[in-house]
């Protein structure tokens, strides 16, 4: 669930990251500073740069105990950092560290839709030049989904060609043929994307690869009217708009981690042990067949039409488990003249 910020703050957790490294050499260079001339200097509010200096109280070394972590004294609305938890130390990297960073910048490389290749390699040169033989062991580094399916959309990218497509629309359940005209390979979240026009809606779209069952290289270059302008993705491949259907779920305590993992436009506290939670969906097709798949631990609270579908496709599933099988006949009761109950009473 992602946290407002006050204006002025930063929006991603990569910002306030950046923002909290400078802050410790920053504080350190300026024993007992006002706050207000601070928050000025790093152009965020006050609220918010006390909001970091928080965090940076359970920052610190492995341990996490008295001594491993910053620690900062306050008088009245000045601030001094008297341990920095060795940050202004230069950065030696185990061995372990070492290789998890090299394995990071190879899969970057290789990642679909890198703006700068070039500068990943030289860091990466960089990297394994210092660590020497740290870093030679054997590991192969692999990209989720169809490797091939990714290669070819990138190929078709690179040489400016068109594709058709068949391709699985999850938000509605069904699958399509397109041409598209591709703009640009990118990675969000993991996973692999080719963002195109779409000549059957008319559109930028963005299609997830691992969601093309088939692909083909037109013998045509790719047109992409001059109105077509490519996402942004810094906030995620779904992007929320007022012109969506909005839901409402109650939520209990085993499924709150729905909050985590789709965009939210409220969170709000219902009784001791459930959420009410409002979030926007692209139709209310794949809310139905989500909210089925949560368990019954959600109920839908809105809107009403979203409930009844619910409902219907419940009630319709228990009436299905409720009949027999077509060739599961039961074998008829044996009488007195069956030889085996004949049997069985001597």
């Amino acid at each position: 669930m992602t946290r407002p910020t006050a204006k002025g703050g930063s929006r991603t957790s990569a910002d306030r990251l950046a923002r909290l490294l400078n802050l410790v050499p920053y504080l350190l260079a300026r024993p007992g500073i006002e706050i207000a001339e601070a928050a000025g200097d790093l152009a965020v509010t006050e609220r918010q740069l006390r909001e970091d200096l928080e965090l940076l109280w359970v920052c610190g070394l492995p341990g996490y105990g008295p001594g491993d972590l910053i620690d900062m004294a306050f008088d009245g609305d000045r601030v001094t950092i008297t341990y920095d938890a060795g940050i202004d130390r230069p950065l030696r990297l185990t061995p372990d560290e070492a290789l998890a960073l090299v394995v990071a910048l190879r899969m970057l490389a290789e990642t679909p839709g890198v703006a700068n290749r070039e500068a990943v390699e030289r860091a990466l040169a960089k990297i394994e030049n210092a660590a020497g033989d740290l870093v030679g062991a054997p590991v192969e580094v692999r990209l989720p989904a169809d490797v091939g399916r990714v290669e070819a959309l990138r190929g078709a990218v690179e040489g400016g060609r068109a594709l058709r497509i068949t391709y699985y629309t999850a938000a509605r359940d069904e699958t399509t043929e397109r041409v598209i005209d591709p703009l640009r390979m990118l990675m969000v979240s993991g996973r692999a994307y080719v963002e195109a026009w779409c000549r059957r809606a008319e559109a930028v779209r963005l299609f997830r690869a691992d969601r093309i069952d088939a692909v083909t290289e037109l013998d045509e270059s790719a047109v992409v009217p001059p109105q077509a302008r490519p996402h942004d993705l810094s906030d995620g491949a779904f992007r929320p708009s007022p012109d969506l259907p909005l839901i409402t779920l109650r939520v209990g305590r085993g499924e709150r981690w729905i909050t985590e993992y789709y965009p939210c436009e409220e969170v709000r506290a219902g009784d001791a042990d459930h959420w009410l939670v409002s979030l926007r969906v692209t139709d209310l097709g794949w809310a139905r067949r989500f909210v089925l798949g949560l368990g019954p631990d959600v109920t839908v609270v809105a809107p009403a039409e979203l409930a009844e579908q619910v409902r219907d496709a419940a009630s319709a599933a228990l009436d299905a488990y409720a009949q027999p099988a077509p060739d599961a006949r039961r074998a008829p009761a044996p009488t007195a003249a069956d030889p085996a109950l004949a049997a069985g009473s001597r």
